[in-house]
C-alpha cells in the first residue's frame, strides 16, 4: 500500500527477492505512480485502492502511505480482515492507537509494526550483553544524529498536518523501539523534552541521498530536533535525542547503557545514508577497564531482511494480536509527553521575552503606581 521511498527502495525490492513471499497487489492512488512499477513474473496487479483487493489472495499488507494515513488505511484493512504490516510511524497520536485496536479486534486480524531497528544484529548483541555483563539497568541514553538528513517526500515529511512532527515521530520511534526490548514493558512516570528546528529549512540540510523532490524553502513546520528525559515506573532514566541535520560531520547512533555491574556503549549508523560510520563498535566498560566486543558486520538495509524473515512466525503466533497495539501506546505516549513539555517551554519562553521586551522606565512607572 503506497509507492512512496519507503515502499520503493526498502520494502517492494527486499519482497520480490525474499523466498517467502510473493507480491500479489501493488495500491496507490496515483496512476503514474503505479505506471513506475516494474512489472516481474508472478503478475503482480497494480491497484488504485484498497477496495479492490481480494481478501483470499491476501495474506498480508504492508502498509507504507504517507503518516496521516497509517492509521486509516490500517483500520480499513484490519476491518476487511487482512493482516496488516505498518511503517512507522505505526500511529500519530494515542487516539489512532486505540481506533488500530478496536479494528484489529472487529476484524479479527493482527496488526504487526514495521519499525527494524531492534533486528540488526549489532542491536541483537548489545541486547545480549547487557543480559549477562550489565547488572540492573540504571540509565539509557539513545541518540541518533543526522549530519544532513532533512527529510521531503514530494513536502509532505516536513508538514506536522501530514508527517504528525518531525525527527521525534521519524526517527524517535525508531529510538523508542529499540529500547522496548532493552527495558521490558514498561511506563514512564517522568517525560520532558525540547524540540529545535535551525535546520528544517535549510535548503543544504535535506536527504540528498533520498532523491527527493525539491523542497520549498522555508514551508516546513516540524522539529529537525527532539531532546528528552524519561523515567520509568522502576527508576531508570532515558535520555533521547533525534536529529535530521546538525553540525556534526557524520551520520551517527549511539546506545549507551549504564548498569550496577558496567556500561556498554553502541556505536554504528541506523538507516540508509552514505555519510556514515564504516563499521559499528560496542563497547564494554566495567572497574576502569575498557573491552571491544566482537560483532558481526552486515550489509546496509539488512535488518529488513530479518524482519521480513520473522513475520510468517508472527502472523502464526496466536500471541500476537494485540501485542503491537500494546507497544504502540507507550510509544506514542512518550512522543505525546515529549511534545506538551516542549510547547510548555517555548511558550513559557515567550512569555520570558515579553516581560523582557518591556521599557525599563515603563516597569518603573507601573512600580510607582501600585505604590
Amino acid at each position: 500500500m503506497g509507492l512512496g521511498w519507503a515502499a520503493k527502495s526498502i520494502w517492494l525490492p527486499r519482497l520480490r527477492r525474499h523466498p517467502a513471499f510473493a507480491v500479489t497487489s501493488v495500491v496507490d492512488p496515483n496512476p503514474a505512480a503505479r505506471a513506475e512499477v516494474p512489472q516481474d513474473r508472478t503478475g503482480t496487479r497494480l491497484l488504485a485502492d484498497v477496495s479492490e483487493l481480494s481478501r483470499d489472495g491476501t495474506d498480508l499488507a504492508v502498509v507504507a502511505v504517507p503518516n496521516h494515513l497509517h492509521s486509516a488505511v490500517a483500520c480499513r484493512l484490519l476491518r476487511m480482515g487482512v493482516p496488516v504490516f505498518l511503517e512507522k510511524p505505526v500511529c500519530l497520536n494515542s487516539a489512532e492507537a486505540e481506533q488500530l485496536a478496536e479494528a484489529e479486534r472487529a476484524g479479527g486480524a493482527v496488526l504487526l509494526a514495521g519499525s527494524a531497528a531492534r533486528y540488526r544484529a549489532d542491536v541483537l548483541a548489545l541486547r545480549r550483553l547487557i543480559d549477562r555483563e550489565l547488572g540492573e539497568l540504571r540509565h539509557v541514553e539513545l541518540s541518533w544524529v543526522r549530519a544532513r538528513g532533512v527529510p521531503d517526500a514530494g513536502g509532505w515529511f516536513t508538514q506536522r498536518q501530514f508527517a504528525g512532527g518531525g525527527a521525534l515521530v521519524d526517527l524517535g520511534w525508531h529510538l523508542l523501539d529499540t529500547v522496548g526490548p532493552i527495558l521490558g514493558p514498561v511506563g514512564f512516570d517522568q517525560a520532558v523534552g525540547t524540540v529545535s528546528d535551525d535546520f528544517v529549512n535549510s535548503g543544504s540540510a535535506g536527504a540528498a541521498w533520498r532523491h527527493d523532490a525539491p523542497r520549498e524553502t522555508g514551508s516546513g513546520d516540524v522539529e529537525d530536533t527532539a531532546r528528552g528525559f524519561l523515567v520509568t515506573e522502576d527508576g531508570v532514566s532515558v535520555a533521547i535525542r533525534a536529529s535530521w541535520a546538525s553540525h556534526e560531520p557524520y551520520d551517527v547512533t549511539r546506545i549507551r547503557v549504564d548498569g550496577s555491574a558496567g556500561s556498554a556503549t553502541l556505536r554504528c549508523t541506523f538507516g540508509f545514508s552514505p555519510n556514515r560510520l564504516k563499521r559499528s563498535s560496542l563497547t564494554l566498560v566495567r572497574d576502569g577497564v575498557e573491552t571491544d566486543v566482537p560483532l558481526p558486520q552486515e550489509e546496509i538495509g539488512a535488518e529488513y531482511v530479518q524482519q521480513l524473515d520473522e513475520l510468517p512466525a508472527l502472523l502464526a503466533d496466536p500471541a500476537s494480536p494485540g501485542r503491537t497495539v500494546d507497544e504502540v501506546r507507550r510509544t506514542i505516549a512518550v512522543i505525546e509527553r515529549i511534545y506538551r513539555s516542549a510547547r510548555r517551554a517555548r511558550i513559557g519562553a515567550r512569555s520570558t521575552r515579553a516581560v523582557r521586551a518591556v521599557p525599563h522606565s515603563t516597569l518603573l512607572n507601573t512600580e510607582d503606581h501600585h505604590a
